[in-house]
């Protein structure tokens, strides 16, 4: 198949989240199982400090916003380590800028014209690169327009024909009506939360009629929903795993779109995102001193954990548990629970945490105090550092996750892999991947975890009674624990083979 994604970012050449990670390492992945994959996203400035060779084409084109004509052109490159291309959306006003999507903390005021300005030159990048794809496959809220262009421009389902009079500037072949035919669209949501919501005359410079400004089309309390609009008009809607599919249908998580989702629930699904199990492997990992696999590390772990504890400026005990903490700080990862937890459990048990990141000024003055009060239990670096967050996951005998949702999570699966117990609440992603430790689970060999039900300190608490009990109790499940949890299968390929699947259905439908 010929497959295009489309995103806002994608690593190494721009990041801001996990949404660059799944742009990167999903089409690699489905490119080294014999598929053609290209990636498009804008060309910012940050794509020039990635150090890798980008070439700007002679190719451009004039798309009409409103009243103005924008001309743009495209640059390439290849992601490192294959040979999947990369196409960068070029037009400096719009995207030459040190922000992605903000300066500040301030999101840009231009935001919704520039991403329909992206949505409208992917399809001219197509044309003007020859491209034929079988699935354009978009992401997030900056990407929802391009399901709609193909249903309401470009193939319009109510209309006998193409229309190409109000999408492009510019001379258009008939024969172009032809290259999107047959194209289907599948749209992943990454976080809900992040709509795309704008002023409803932006409308206009959409180039989309004004009929399809409705409250089941991309209308949204009356503004322009771009989330919204790609839920609507994809052939195929996912996210990011199976249960956060369940959950956002739900008015707790549905971001007052559960109404649509349900609407769309034929044709929704979950896929987990999977992890970069060559940058986050133990038997290799550059910043650990000390390498293990699922046969070793019961012997080169615990140094490890020592290793960390003297970076840390905590005793060296291999007696009591440490739990591992690398996060942004804020409520939605449940953070506050994390330091409401800390002072019961060091002075119950004299329990170890190890703690790294950044966000919410009072949540880092929090673990700040912790620290201070606690020096010989809690070590706190207010910073974030990617050598650190991997000595923490090879270090750590449990990693803390007690997010309020999480669409998919990432460090659960990085715990897992490094035989790192995650303790986390049951939602979304973490739901998916981690199997509480129960009795049952425990003795048919599925518990590779700890996990609970609701986003209460008490809860939280309460898992920590028997994570405790485990610790001391069960050594012999501890470690049957551990080697379950290393031997679980978390790679790309796995999630490839989901998408190739979800294709192949539209392509055949």
């Amino acid at each position: 198949m010929n497959i295009i994604f489309t995103a806002s970012e994608a690593t190494p050449f721009a990041k801001t989240g996990g949404l660059a990670d799944v742009c990167s390492a999903l089409p690699v992945a489905l490119s080294k199982l014999g598929h053609n994959v290209a990636v498009m996203i804008p060309a910012y400035r940050q794509i020039e400090a990635a150090g890798i060779p980008i070439e700007v084409t002679d190719l451009s084109y004039t798309i009409p916003i409103g009243k103005k004509n924008i001309t743009g052109g495209i640059a390439k490159s290849t992601f490192p380590g294959s040979d999947v291309p990369i196409y960068f959306i070029k037009h400096d006003r719009f995207f030459h800028r040190d922000g992605l999507y903000n300066s500040a903390g301030v999101d840009y005021q231009d935001n919704c014209e520039r991403f329909i300005f992206f949505c409208r030159a992917v399809f001219e990048a197509i044309r003007l690169l020859d491209l034929r794809p079988d699935v354009i496959h978009s992401n997030d809220w900056q990407t929802g327009l391009i399901p709609a262009y193909l249903k309401t421009v470009l193939c319009p389902e109510d209309a006998p024909s193409p229309s190409f009079s109000s999408f492009t500037a510019g001379p258009a072949a008939a024969q172009d009506a032809e290259r999107w035919k047959k194209v289907r669209s599948v749209f992943t949501i990454h976080n809900l939360r992040h709509q795309g919501r704008f002023p409803h005359w932006e409308m206009e410079n959409t180039g989309i009629d004004w009929r399809y400004f409705t409250y089941d089309k991309m209308e949204f309390y009356g503004q322009l929903n771009l989330l919204k609009t790609g839920i609507i008009f994809a052939d195929a809607v996912t996210t990011v795993s199976p249960e956060y599919a369940r959950e956002i249908q739900t008015e707790g998580f549905g971001e007052r779109l559960q109404g649509v989702l349900r609407y769309r629930s034929c044709v929704l699904s979950g896929i987990l995102n999977g992890i970069d199990v060559n940058e986050w492997n133990p038997e290799t990992d550059p910043y650990i001193e000390y390498h293990y696999n699922v046969d070793t590390v019961f012997e080169n772990k615990p140094k490890c954990k020592a290793a960390l504890q003297r970076e840390m400026g905590l005793p060296e005990r291999s007696d009591i548990p440490l739990f591992g903490v690398v996060s942004r700080f804020d409520a939605q990862k449940g953070l506050d629970l994390i330091a409401d937890i800390i002072p019961s459990r060091v002075e119950r048990d004299g329990v170890q945490f190890v703690i790294l990141g950044t966000g919410e000024p009072e949540l880092e003055d929090r673990f700040k105090e912790l620290s201070a009060r606690y020096p010989n239990n809690v070590a706190a670096a207010i910073r974030f550092g990617a050598p650190l967050s991997h000595r923490i996951e090879a270090g750590a005998d449990l990693f803390l996750m007690p997010s309020r949702y999480e669409p998919c999570g990432l460090n659960q699966m990085y715990s897992q892999r490094y035989g790192t117990l995650p303790v986390v609440r049951r939602t979304g992603g973490l739901a998916d991947t981690v199997t509480n430790a129960t009795y049952e689970s425990i003795a048919d060999g599925t518990a590779n975890g700890f996990s609970f039900n609701w986003g209460t300190t008490e809860d939280l608490d309460g898992a920590l009674t028997w994570v405790m009990t485990c610790w001391r109790e069960r050594r012999d499940d501890w470690k049957k624990m551990v080697q379950t949890a290393m031997r679980i299968d978390h790679s790309w390929d796995k999630s490839a083979r989901q998408y190739l699947e979800l294709y192949e259905k539209l392509m055949n439908g």
